[in-house]
């Protein structure tokens, strides 16, 4: 499981890296992954400090650091 969280946050890296600032449901779509993934992944990159997220407007948006 740890793997795949690790492999999935790459994939969510590499996305933010190549487009920027993305929005939570942007970001699912482009990854292909299922929520649960997706949050999996980017709590790895948060918790390395490596993407930023922001709140606006009910709306919640993803970038790298």
């Amino acid at each position: 499981m740890v793997e795949k969280i690790g492999t999935n946050a790459g994939k969510v890296w590499t996305l933010l890296d190549e487009a920027g600032t993305q929005n939570v449901k942007e970001l699912k779509k482009s990854a292909k992954l299922t929520d649960k993934d997706l949050y999996a992944a980017l709590g790895w990159l948060a918790r390395e400090g490596k993407v930023s997220l922001a709140e606006e407007e009910k709306e919640l948006f993803v970038s790298l650091v």
